[in-house]
């Protein structure tokens, strides 16, 4: 249904963990009319999406040790219990999320903010607080990767299958995460540019390490990928090419599928459509209300952060948002 003649109090781009404290927080704090805009078919996607079951999922990630100052009673878990949690608040205070409505463009028209969905719907509202997040934008190397072969090229592991010989490549949570489940499956080798893994949790650096002395898993570290190039299958099957991968210590290995898992990026076209300008490294512009250079148009979630914030900082920013758009509307 178009709304282009209802004039919404906040409206809330994106369903992850910050878009979600935001629009319990309105409840929590009396502003009752609060709309959430999500694409895909379920809040939280970048966890449905690309985290594998039974995920741990931690509260102060990286060691960011966070004090939660709002209404969600989020800790460590898992998966599931995280999705569990999130989805239990969006229920019982009754949030209104659309999904399946991809917004397309914000713009400010006079003291409103005009909300265009890729569908042609036109909404409106007062405040809007983007939250959207990277791992929707997955990073793709910057060599070229092979026409006939892109099919087998993936950023998450969910179309691995038993007897290919998979490279799954990055250095972060997700990638050992991949690797060491693929060791259950299939023949897995993980491909690190760098020789130690600083970045991962004591949960993952010991599954790591038990694979790896097994001998379950193969390691290339310290080595990064120059180059991909298609070549006859490994696999005997004549209807598909496999993966030639070279690497940058002159060494070539041939793979059937090859898993990324290096990180996301901000969806930059969406923000210059938002007309929410960037820094040198694509971070929004914003003040420490988490507030844009216009007037009530805010940003939360990893997309604030370089190198990617956390769920229990998303939450927070969420509701020092509301905070500031309660008081103006008080």
């Amino acid at each position: 249904m178009n709304s282009e003649n209802t004039v919404h109090e906040v409206a809330i781009i994106g369903a992850g963990p910050g878009g979600i404290s935001a629009a319990v927080e309105c409840k929590k704090y009396d502003v009752k009319d609060v709309i959430v805009f999500e694409k895909t078919d379920s809040i939280l996607s970048t966890i449905h999406k690309f985290y594998k079951a039974h995920k741990h999922v931690d509260k102060d990630y990286k060691n960011q040790v966070v004090q939660l100052r709002g209404h969600i009673p989020f800790s460590d878990g898992f998966k599931e219990s995280t999705l569990e949690l999130f989805e239990s608040q969006v229920a019982s205070n009754h949030i209104d999320v659309r999904f399946n409505t991809e917004i397309d463009k914000v713009e400010k028209e006079g003291d409103l903010f005009v909300i265009r969905s890729a569908s042609n719907e036109v909404f409106k509202a007062k405040f809007v607080v983007v939250s959207i997040g990277k791992m929707g934008q997955p990073n793709k190397p910057t060599y070229a990767l092979p026409p006939t072969v892109r099919k087998f090229i993936n950023f998450n592991a969910n179309d691995c299958q038993k007897g290919e010989k998979v490279l799954v490549v990055g250095g972060g949570n997700s990638a050992v995460e991949y690797a060491v489940d693929l060791t259950n499956l299939t023949d897995t080798t993980l491909n690190y540019r760098k020789s130690e893994f600083t970045r991962i949790n004591d949960t993952n650096a010991s599954a790591l390490k038990g694979v790896l002395d097994s001998k379950k898993l193969k390691g290339k570290f310290g080595i990064d990928i120059t180059s991909l190039e298609a070549a006859p299958s490994i696999s005997g099957n004549a209807d598909r090419d496999s993966i030639k991968v070279n690497f940058t210590d002159g060494s070539s290995e041939v793979y059937d599928r090859i898993v990324y898992a290096i990180g996301g990026v901000a969806p930059l076209d969406f923000l210059h459509k938002c007309g929410i300008k960037v820094d040198s490294n694509g971070v929004p512009l914003a003040d420490s209300n988490h507030e844009t250079p216009t007037k009530n148009l805010f940003v939360v979630g990893d997309i604030l952060f370089k190198n990617g914030g956390s769920i229990a900082i998303a939450m927070n920013d969420g509701l020092d948002i509301v905070e500031c758009i309660r008081k103006r509307i008080s």
